[in-house]
């Protein structure tokens, strides 16, 4: 197994104690991006190990995935059915930024979309 750490925001390749000694001195230098929309939370990070398990092309090592903050179901909270465990991942800090950027930009759009479905439901009235 590769181990890497980050120089700025370049994976650069080590030995597994270099690897250890680095992720617990550095948490912060591992979030690439947090934002939050709602109770839910996009985070991407950088992994410091290679997903990718076929070997074929770069390696793997950043991950942006999708937290709910409550689990208690609302049609506040609900989310469109492909977010649930939602999980990307990159070869790179710059495309990580990008594909957080579009997560939550489609996420943004699909709760605003479900709002106003919402509210559509509640302002017919019966007659």
């Amino acid at each position: 197994m590769t181990y890497y750490i980050l120089r700025g925001h370049t994976p650069v390749a080590c030995d597994l104690m270099t690897w250890a000694q680095w992720f617990e001195r550095n948490p912060a230098e591992r979030i690439v991006a947090r934002t939050r929309v709602g109770d839910v939370t996009v985070s991407t990070v950088f992994l410091g190990v290679n997903y990718n398990y076929l070997d074929i092309g770069p390696p793997i090592l950043f991950e942006t995935m999708i937290f709910r903050e409550d689990h208690a179901v609302s049609t506040e909270t609900m989310l469109p059915g492909h977010f649930y465990d939602r999980q990307e991942r990159y070869p790179t800090w710059d495309l990580a930024i990008k594909g957080h950027e579009a997560i939550v930009k489609e996420l943004r759009a699909a709760r605003a979309a479900w709002k106003r479905a919402i509210a559509q439901t509640v302002k017919t009235p019966d007659r």
